[in-house]
């Protein structure tokens, strides 16, 4: 049942809209039309639930959505298709046809210092583009490491520094690391660095260098080739939200979460603010028997209504985010460069990463051309984040001129993307802050589900946003998966997948 109250009136004068009262149980409410959202909402529906999902924005996808702007296409970070876990590659071939995914060869560089350096490493290319002095430092400085490794490996300089060494991770870790997070790098801990290099090290990358075959797929920071929807990431999210509508899910867009109700056993109920038919903004209140939620945690914690204990409060309060900002911009295709994205690593440069669509897929740009997505890393309120879009696009034409990634003049338009909380921050305390709020709800709300990158404040591939939905509607079911374990454990990135869907689903 859901009731809609007038943001004018008092909860007296309510207005009870109609209920399914035919709904099957559970019945769910989700928050959020991400790729972890839209998961949940499709598997409850193939299970015969009818569950609803609220949704904050006007679009799905979150941060995997594809923006259309002028009639380019441009997707918010690069989004591979690449998973070892086939129940989700099963999902998305059941949304899309196989003839709508394109297979793409990966081509990606690093650029520093003026140069391109193959991501993954390749041996003579480093070896010349270092030369030989540069790159015998490097080799000792990495030797240095396995026998005397940094005494704290807490952090990610100190982790990245004992597999490459000091040397190379100056050159091709830190100043990058530091753009996205915009703190030393020895305040972000080394989770990160361990769910996104994995097993590589200078070592391993070298092997595979020198003596791995094309299409090899062991690490997943090493694939060289990866699906992709020919219109986007949003074409699969698109056609999920349709789908899941169609098959009877109720899908409610500019409905930003206001209040979760519970009480010492679990959710109740969840308010949202939205837009009646007459225009009218009101408070609609929907009860259910359990919450799936990928909205930030922390403002999940804020919306809990009555409010937590005061320990859970400020675990919320001390969690931290990084947005993010494409600038798209449009130049000819022959005035770019062929990778699918690049890395830059010159601090000279407030640019962090640039994506080149055409190299993804060329349905998303106009023909003889491309788009341009630049990437920059901000926090609310910040210099770059309070520039006007105009100025964005200008400064963004500016920094790719000065490193010579377009021809000069040859941008013909620009477009701006603001995406808030795109990057959980994995901080001193963010461990601590997040198991007291997961273990608070567990105990008290235990019919309240935290899935997702920013639902569990975890930085979640898509796959693994996907695969912690999946897990959590078979809790609903009975099952006793442990969905925290998603994305922790090593072997389910590098080696064999089927154990650890084994190990997941128990």
């Amino acid at each position: 049942m859901h009731s809609v109250i007038p943001l004018s009136k008092s909860n007296d004068d309510e207005v009870v809209a109609p209920s399914n009262q035919g709904r099957p149980a559970p019945l769910v409410i989700i928050i959020g039309a991400g790729p972890a959202g839209l998961t949940a909402g499709t598997e409850l529906i193939r299970k015969g639930a009818k569950p609803t999902i609220v949704e904050a924005s006007s679009v799905v996808g979150g941060i995997s959505q594809t923006a259309v702007r002028n009639g380019w296409r441009f997707d918010l970070g690069g989004h591979r298709f690449f998973t070892k876990v086939e129940r989700v590659e099963q999902f998305w071939h059941s949304i899309l046809e196989n003839d709508e995914f394109l297979q793409r060869p990966r081509l990606s560089r690093i650029m520093y210092n003026g140069k391109f350096y193959d991501y993954p490493l390749r041996a003579w290319n480093a070896l010349s583009n270092l030369g030989v002095f540069e790159a015998a430092r490097c080799v000792v400085s990495y030797g240095i490491a396995r026998v005397r490794p940094p005494k704290d490996q807490s952090h990610f300089e100190g982790w990245v520094a004992s597999r490459f060494g000091r040397r190379l991770y100056g050159i091709f870790f830190k100043t990058y690391t530091e753009k996205v997070w915009g703190v030393p790098a020895t305040e972000i801990q080394a989770d990160w660095a361990a769910q996104r290099i994995k097993n590589l090290s200078l070592g391993s990358a070298v092997w595979n260098a020198l003596r791995k075959p094309k299409g090899q797929t062991d690490i997943t920071s090493l694939i060289d080739r990866f699906q992709y929807p020919k219109f986007g990431p949003g074409m699969m999210w698109e056609s999920c939200a349709h789908q899941f509508s169609k098959a009877g899910g109720s899908l409610v867009f500019d409905a930003p979460v206001q209040q979760i109700e519970w009480r010492p056993g679990g959710a109740t109920a969840v308010v949202s603010r939205e837009v009646t038919g007459t225009g009218a903004q009101s408070f609609v209140r929907r009860e259910c028997d359990a919450v799936i939620s990928s909205m930030p945690m922390a403002e999940l914690v804020e919306a809990l209504d009555p409010q937590p204990p005061p320990e859970v409060l400020a675990a919320g309060q001390r969690l931290r985010y990084r947005d993010f900002i494409t600038v798209a911009l449009a130049a000819p295709g022959d005035a770019a460069f062929p990778d699918n994205w690049i890395y830059i690593h010159d601090p000279g440069v407030r640019l962090g990463r640039i994506q080149n669509f055409a190299s993804w897929s060329p349905h998303m740009v106009k023909e003889g051309q491309t788009c341009l997505g630049l990437e920059y890393f901000v926090n609310p309120g910040d210099d770059l984040s309070s520039m006007a879009d105009e100025d964005l696009v200008a400064l963004g034409i500016s920094e790719v001129e000065k490193l010579g990634l377009v021809v000069p003049g040859s941008v013909t338009e620009g477009h701006v993307v603001r995406v808030s909380k795109a990057y959980p921050m994995y901080d001193v305390t963010y461990k601590e802050s997040v198991d007291t709020i997961r273990h608070w709800l567990s105990s008290t709300v235990p019919n309240l589900h935290c899935v997702g990158r920013n639902g569990m404040h975890r930085y979640n591939n898509q796959d693994h946003s996907m695969f912690t939905a999946m897990l959590t509607v078979d809790n609903l079911y009975g099952a006793t998966n442990d969905v925290w374990s998603v994305n922790v454990d090593e072997e389910y990135h590098e080696e064999k997948a089927t154990t650890a869907v084994a190990v997941f689903a128990g």
